[in-house]
């Protein structure tokens, strides 16, 4: 199903979530309001605020405490972003130039800061304590698995346990606070705001192990794979799996592309027949529809609504696209 037909219910509620979220980051500095509409122009797929819509409609109507979630949830992620690209160095983002490639380290790390801010005052603004503590909860289990995936890089000792432990905090946390805000917003009762949690915990591991396989595929454009995780020095689920099938002196040859050439091209295209050839993006697939599955278990345990048949496409959605 494509997702503008998953987004047809609450296309009216996205539209006036872009005006929301625009006058979330309003200033009285001119440069702010020039960067702040470089943002909202390069907007991605929506998939956050829709979780959020399509969670709060499970338990009653859309209001403004919705659009608020979904805003403060989107000014605390931009701002995780913008940090992201200049940790990183990107230029890149989305297929547009990062802020920093535009207006350099400085500006960005600024940038950054004031979304961080308007979060904040956002949610205290409005007392929207409850909110403030799910989304604040998930920037720290971020933070805490980019610092896990940097430490556990460097030595390439990453074992399927700590691979999701790391990706449960770096990414699938988010999808999380998605989901318990929807529910929050419409003040649904603490276990069903948890449950919500845990359905978008586990949506969230499955779509990150979808971007892990994407990986090891053929990019629509170029027609090969991108391999940019091997060039990131990424340790991946298909690529972990190969490790663990690996004899020593396989292993020893893997860690020696990972490590010491990650940028030949010839290199990394061995490795990523490697993994495909170990059966690695099968694997990886298998254990993504296991949580995908999970996932749509425990929303099928919500009463029947259209919000659910949506939020089951949306679960589909993200691990059935092709990039």
């Amino acid at each position: 199903m494509k997702l503008n037909e998953i987004k047809a219910p609450v296309e009216g509620h996205l539209k006036a979530f872009e005006g929301i979220f625009m006058n979330s980051m309003k200033s009285k500095v001119p440069l702010l309001d020039k960067i702040t509409g470089y943002i909202v122009r390069r907007k991605g797929k929506q998939i956050r605020p829709l979780y959020v819509f399509f969670s709060a409609n499970l338990f009653g109507e859309i209001n403004e405490r919705t659009y608020r979630a979904a805003s403060l949830i989107e000014l605390l992620h931009t701002a995780t972003l913008i940090h992201d690209d200049v940790v990183d160095d990107s230029n890149e983002r989305r297929g547009f130039f990062s802020l920093n490639a535009l207006w350099k380290n400085k500006i960005s790390v600024l940038v950054g800061d004031y979304l961080l801010s308007r979060g904040l005052l956002l949610s205290i603004e409005n007392n929207d304590f409850d909110l403030l503590k799910i989304v604040a909860d998930s920037v720290r289990e971020m933070s805490e698995g980019e610092l896990m995936q940097i430490e556990k890089a460097r030595n390439l000792n990453v074992d399927e346990e700590t691979y999701f432990e790391i990706i449960r905090k770096k990414t699938a946390s988010l999808i999380a606070s998605c989901m318990a805000c929807g529910a929050a917003s419409l003040n649904a009762h603490e276990s069903e705001v948890r449950k919500m949690y845990l359905i978008g915990e586990r949506a969230g591991i499955a779509f990150q192990i979808k971007d892990d396989i994407l990986d090891f595929e053929p990019d629509q454009k170029k027609g090969k794979p991108s391999g940019s995780d091997i060039k990131d020095g990424q340790m991946t689920l298909p690529l972990i799996y190969l490790l663990n099938k690996s004899g020593y002196s396989e292993k020893r040859k893997i860690i020696n592309i990972v490590k010491n050439h990650s940028q030949d091209p010839e290199k990394v295209a061995e490795l990523l027949d490697m993994v495909k050839n170990s059966g690695g993006t099968e694997y990886a697939r298998e254990h993504m529809n296991i949580y995908r599955d999970q996932a749509i278990e425990l929303l099928m345990e919500m009463p029947d609504m259209p919000a659910r048949l949506s939020l089951k496409q949306l679960i589909d959605f993200t691990v059935n696209r092709s990039a």
